[in-house]
């Protein structure tokens, strides 16, 4: 069976023109299901066709992959920074190297809480990288406005209310660069903060947060889609206060991001909360400057954090600053731990956070006319080849 869309060759000169590379694998994996003995043609940019067995279309470029199993290339919602470098950094390349070499081709780079002339120099750089850097969907803004009872790894001297005053001036600077925002829904003002970050086109998450149930149904129905990083900086469950997290795995219109790192969330939660709400958890990173680098001393905004055994911890404290996860561990724990099918842990690294940003139509699927983002595995799962973009990374 071949599958041809209209692609970056399927229209016009210009995509006559685009390279095309056929890539071939002995499974290819995505949302849809696993196929055996499969191509995909890269067109430019975009897929241009899939399809399996012999008959694949005729091309100079031919990748043979052997074994391997293919993937979308991976979407990451919510990471700080890898390779030594955080996102708040004035370079910040190796820490895209290092994730883009474990597998994620498109990431949502998240910054803590800060002044906010620091966060408006921030977006504006994360602005200048995007110009020129497709794989760069934007910024997260993951404080200011948390709950100063549940800040985790965020300085609480930078924790504001969500203010119009405060909300209108992060839209104003930051027009096309941010993607989402995480706001604890209890705060005064957070529900018309909500509501206008909605009509902005930025993508609302509730977190940070110590609000009940009802406030998280409060923030879902104004418009928020997302539960950063569930269990983590917000209430537990508890039998006659359920809390956020039963208020998210009960509407269909969250997505609930998930840290399977194993020391944010056993791995037995983490398996109930992917039973629960199927195809609705994306798993993300939260990883600072220590992914892929080693333990040592540093910083996440202006806290300082020590990382020892790969956990990383408010320097003096037992709070969690962020992880050193990238998602290619991510993929093997949610597959040898949590106990999922590879589609479906494939799908959390990919549809489910494309589509949880309103990019489904475009990212996290091998089919025609969505973005030639792939991943390489061994067998085993380690990452060997990565393109982005239909450009080989790494």
């Amino acid at each position: 069976m071949t599958a041809v869309g209209p692609g970056a060759a399927g229209s016009g000169a210009a995509g006559r023109e685009a390279r095309r590379t056929l890539v071939r694998s002995a499974r290819v994996v995505d949302a849809a299901g696993s196929t055996a003995d499969g191509w995909v043609l890269l067109a430019g940019d975009t897929i241009h066709a899939v399809g399996s067995g012999p008959d694949a279309p005729m091309t100079d470029d031919v990748v043979d992959l052997g074994d391997a199993v293919l993937a979308p290339g991976f979407v990451d919602l919510h990471g700080h920074g890898g390779g030594g470098a955080a996102y708040e950094d004035e370079s910040f390349r190796a820490a895209l190297d290092v994730h883009r070499a474990h597998g994620t081709t498109r990431s949502v780079l998240s910054l803590v809480a800060n002044p906010l002339p620091s966060l408006v120099a921030a977006i504006d750089h994360v602005r200048t990288v995007m110009a020129t850097d497709p794989l760069v969907l934007g910024v997260h803004l993951e404080g200011p406005f948390l709950s100063p009872r549940n800040k985790g790894a965020h300085n609480a001297d930078f924790l504001v209310e969500p203010t119009p005053e405060a909300v209108d001036a992060l839209l104003d600077a930051g027009s096309d660069v941010i993607r989402q925002v995480t706001i604890a829904p209890e705060l005064p003002g957070a529900i018309a903060a909500v509501e206008r970050f909605v009509r902005a086109g930025v993508t609302v998450a509730v977190g940070h947060t110590v609000c009940s149930a009802e406030q998280a149904t409060a923030a879902f129905d104004a418009g928020a889609t997302l539960l950063t990083h569930a269990f983590n900086a917000m209430p537990g469950i508890h039998h006659r206060a359920p809390g956020p997290i039963p208020a998210a795995v009960a509407d269909d219109r969250v997505t609930l991001e998930l840290i399977l790192d194993g020391v944010h969330v056993d791995p037995s939660v983490a398996s109930v909360l992917l039973s629960s709400a199927p195809g609705r958890v994306a798993l993300v990173t939260d990883a600072m400057g220590a992914a892929g680098a080693a333990d040592g001393s540093y910083t996440l905004g202006s806290l300082a954090v020590t990382v020892v055994d790969g956990v990383a911890l408010v320097a003096g404290t037992d709070t969690i600053a962020g992880s050193t996860l990238t998602q290619d561990q991510a993929l093997r724990n949610a597959v040898a731990l949590a106990g999922r099918s590879l589609p479906d842990a494939v799908a959390a690294l990919t549809a489910v956070p494309a589509r949880a940003l309103g990019l489904g139509d475009r990212l996290g699927r091998i089919a025609p006319g969505y973005a030639a983002d792939l991943v390489a595995l061994t067998p085993s799962l380690e990452v060997t080849r990565v393109w982005g973009a239909g450009r080989a990374l790494g």
